[in-house]
Order: C-alpha cells, then structure tokens, then sequence
C-alpha cells in the first residue's frame, strides 16, 4: 500500500484564493454590489465589521468606517472578494498552527485528473507538473465558456469580466437574460455611455454626447425581472431545519423509494409560512404547486414587467423600513435552499415538474436585486434607454457575418421579427457543464464520474416521456425509464457516482455547474458553507473508519 504524506495542497488558477469569481476583478467593477448583506453571511474567523476595523474601505463611504456599518445594507462586492480572501488567510493559518501541511499553487491551472489502479488521483497542471493525492475535491466555481466571443465581433457570451467593456456603445444594444447576470451587464454598459444623478433619493441617467443612440434591449423567455430585496428575519438556512439524511431514507422505504416533492413542499414551505403569517397561509394551504405557481406568477403575466417593479419595491421599502419581512417570499427563499437536499431523491416525474412549475419562479424571487440596482434601472427605464421584450421558447440568436447578431423571435402580437444588433451579451446567467463538456478528460474516461439520471416512478409515464424525448430519457430493459439530468451524478455527501451508480471512493464534486441537475438552487454563500461541512464531515468519517480498520 502507498503511504502519501499528510498534504493538502490547494490549486487556483487565479491569483487570488477565496475572492471567487463574482467577487473579485474576474466578475465585478466597482458598481456591483452582492445580493447579501453582513448580518447574511455564514460563519467566519472575523466578521465583516472587524475586518473593516483592521483594514476600512475607502472606496464606499458605507464601509469605510466600522463604526457606522449597518449590517443589513449590502456589500460592495468587491469589498467582499477582499474580506473572504482574508477570511481564508485567517483560516490557513489556523490550520497551520494546528499542525496541518499546506501547500497553496496560485496561478496553476490543473489541466486533467486521473485515477490509477492504486485508488490515487494523479493531478496534471498546466506547467506539466503532476501531484499525487489521496483525495480530491472539485471546488473550480463559475465557468463562462467561450461560444463565439472573440470570433464574432460584438458578440459577448457573458458579461465577465467586465472589464472587458471598455468603449462607449453609441447604438442599441440586444442583453439575454433578465437575471442578476444581466443586471451586471446593464450596470457596466451604462456607465460607459452616461452619468447617474441621485437628487432627494431619485435617480436620474443622462446620455454622453458621443451615446446619444445608446440603448438596451433586455430579451427574456418569461419577461419577469427580479424580486428585490426585503427584510429578513434571521437567517432561516440551517441543517437542522432541512430534511436530514435519516429522515429522507426513512421516507424513501415507506413511500417506493422516492421522496415526493408535494411532502417537500409542505413541509418547507407551507408549515413554516403559517407560523410566519396564518392568513396568506390560508390563503393557499389548499392549493397544489402549479395552482400556487399560477396564483403567485399572474399578477406579473398581467402587468408591464417595469410597472410591475415600481410597485413590488414600494412593498420591499415597507418591509425594510418597518423590518417586517414578506413571509411567504422569505418562506420560498427557505425552500429553494431546502429542496437541494431531498432533489436526488426525487422521481425523474417529479424533477421535470419542478422545473417546469417552481423553478421559474423560485429563480425570480430569490434573486434579492438590492434596491441600489432597482434606482439605477428605474432611472434608465423613465429615460426611455431600457425596456424588455417577452420572447418564446423558438426565439433564437444568430451571429452577423459582419458584426453583432440577429435577434429572430415573435412580438406581443405573434408577428415574426429579426433584428440587428451591433452588440450582444448573452446574460442568462450560469448554466450547468454537461458530462462530456467536463475539462478533465480522465475523470471522464476512467469511469470516476458520470452523468446524473433520476428512475421515473410510474412507467407509463416513463414511456410516454420516452417516446417524445430519446435525447434525455434513458431506457434500460425490459421497461425502466430514466430521466438523464444536467450534470454529473452525486450522493448526499457530494461524493461522486460512477457509471453503476457506486460511489467514487474519496472523490467530491462541489464545483456547483457540474452538478446543476441534482442541485436546483446552487446559489449563494449559505449553500457552499453547507456543502463543505457535509465534505469534510464525509472525508471525517472515512478517516475515523480507516484508523478502526487498520
């Protein structure tokens, strides 16, 4: 048996470690703030207010004193890419001192991973170096990969870097996407084609001379903007409140194997909102997820998508001012982070209604724009610069021969329509890597890892699904039905499966588009603080088990 040394060493292929993508000059400028605020954050060495104390940020009068922080405004997110940088010094060097062996390669790109016969992963960086280790984690964070940015002019395939944009744009420009991603974009864009006045708590946006034409198009599938931010009472994102592992095995034997996603639902979302608010709870107790779905989503089918955002920030502002939070969209929050858990537990039936019912509207409410965002909008939108066209499913881009892109898609009336734009910016936000889009070949053809599916529970249902979709349904003799998910296949420890379904002894994959399928809402610092606890407490358990053993 081959004794390695107690090593952990720790690749980025940046030059910074812990500042993260949406946090540092990869993902953002100045103008962006986070969607959290200090009182949301998970535990760290320091707070946010004691490291301001140590070092203050003079870039944003709100930080630049530790005395005068309040704790519930948001956070600059550069700012932020600073103080989880630090934060992960402070932790290294804790762990240091407890005797633990680091050793940290910045600016090393790890380019393949291979398991060998002898269980260990030999890792290979871009300098042609190679390390072998007994464990390995997936930690690489976003991936924007390049479709036809840099082939095509004009056309971007993400918003980051931003600063990528560097030119005032004196003509229409075409954004997919109406997310915080695209958000980001607008925000970029439009100060490098004008200047925001804030006079008595209003915003106003005026054109530079030389981007006189300037404008954006904001083209989405369900024409809804983000929910904004609003108060919260605490944060309701803890282990215990989730359903735990036991619970969800105890419920799989007494109902086929499957955990139900209308159980889910009642238990985290419909029980905890009527301890929040009895009437709105009464309101929809009897309502099925698509009923509700309806009920809540018609109200933005109805109006203009802008109107629409003046008068759910008036209700944020009144939560905020008054901290009262809006229990049920607090509630739905909750349950986003909740159902990540039970989801792999799922019927492929009941993931495909998921998606298809909560899922779009669990991605609008959660989104938490902060209400700096909603003025910056507001005003480009009373400017006449901004506005948001409704597309359908058919709807689709294509690159200009000579710059930019057409815009094919359908208008409020159903007429068929292509536009020319000089720029684009696709701004959906992340979207899963697929198996064979996964950049470490050996991962892929030792059988390490593969692809996510989930059994249909009714077969019937399994066959109609196969008949109308052989691309994503898999059929195994003589008639068991699976539905092929976005991702790779994952345990309840992050612990990667392998063709059979076995899992990948000692390899963890919390690089969060690679497992998109089996984990619906990745988003946000409370997910990844709970995904390394169930990562180290596995690697903790395996270790304890080996010692006995030996």
């Amino acid at each position: 048996e081959k004794v390695l040394p107690d090593i952990l060493y720790i690749f980025e292929k940046s030059d910074r470690l812990g500042a993260g993508m949406p946090y540092s000059e990869r993902g953002a400028c100045r103008e962006h703030v986070a969607n959290v605020s200090a009182n949301e954050l998970p535990h760290l060495p320091e707070t946010l207010t004691e490291y301001i104390k140590r070092k203050p940020y003079h870039e944003d009068p709100d930080f630049s004193d530790y005395r005068n922080i309040n704790e519930y405004q948001v956070i600059p997110r550069l700012l932020l890419g600073n103080y989880m940088e630090e934060q992960f010094k402070l932790l290294l060097n804790e762990a240091r001192k407890l005797g633990a062996d680091i050793k940290v390669h910045k600016e090393t790109a790890v380019t393949d991973i291979h398991r060998k016969e002898d269980a260990l992963f030999h890792i290979t960086t871009e300098r042609d170096e190679t390390f072998v280790c007994s464990r390995v984690i997936l930690c690489t964070g976003h991936h924007w990969p390049k479709k036809y940015e840099e082939q095509v002019k004009g056309w971007y395939d993400s918003p980051y870097p931003p600063s990528k944009f560097t030119t005032p744009t004196d003509h229409a420009v075409a954004i997919r996407g109406t997310s915080l991603t695209a958000v980001d974009a607008v925000k970029t864009l439009a100060r490098l084609n004008g200047t925001f006045t804030k006079k008595d708590h209003e915003y106003t946006y005026t054109r530079h001379e030389n981007s006189q034409n300037f404008s954006m198009t904001l083209f989405s599938k369900r024409g809804y903007l983000p929910a904004l931010r609003f108060h919260s009472e605490g944060s309701p994102y803890s282990e215990g409140w989730i359903m735990s592992q036991d619970e969800i095995y105890e419920y799989k034997q007494k109902n086929g194997g499957f955990v139900d996603l209308d159980y889910i639902f009642e238990r985290n979302f419909k029980k905890p909102l009527q301890k929040k608010n009895e009437k709105f709870y009464n309101e929809i107790k009897d309502l099925s997820i698509e009923e509700f779905v309806k009920k809540m989503l018609s109200i933005r089918d109805e109006l203009d998508s802008f109107e629409l955002f003046k008068a759910e920030y008036s209700e944020a502002q009144k939560s905020i001012e008054r901290h009262q939070t809006i229990a049920w969209k607090e509630m739905l929050a909750a349950f986003s982070y909740a159902i990540n858990y039970p989801a792999k537990h799922f019927s492929a039936e009941d993931m495909m209604r998921m998606r298809k019912t909560l899922l779009p509207l669990i991605s609008v409410i959660i989104a938490s724009l902060p209400q700096s965002s909603y003025h910056e909008m507001i005003a480009l939108y009373n400017a006449g610069i901004i506005d948001l066209i409704s597309v359908e499913d058919e709807s689709h881009v294509e690159p200009d021969e000579n710059e930019g892109i057409v815009y094919h898609f359908s208008d409020a009336a159903g007429n068929k329509k292509s536009e020319h734009y000089r720029l684009y910016i696709d701004a959906i936000g992340q979207q899963p890597v697929q198996f064979n889009d996964i950049p470490f070949e050996g991962l892929r053809t030792d059988g390490s890892i593969s692809s996510g599916y989930l059994k249909f529970k009714d077969k019937n249902k399994g066959m109609e699904a196969f008949e109308e979709d052989r691309s994503h349904i898999l059929k195994i003799e003589p008639d068991y039905f699976y539905l092929r998910v976005d991702g790779l296949n994952i345990n309840d420890h992050f612990q990667a499966l392998d063709y059979y379904g076995e899992a990948t002894e000692n390899l963890y994959i919390m690089a969060v588009p690679y497992i998109a399928g089996l984990n619906p809402d990745y988003s946000g610092l409370d997910f990844c603080d709970t995904a390394g606890k169930r990562v180290a407490l596995a690697i903790k358990h395996t270790s304890d088990a080996n010692q006995l053993v030996s």
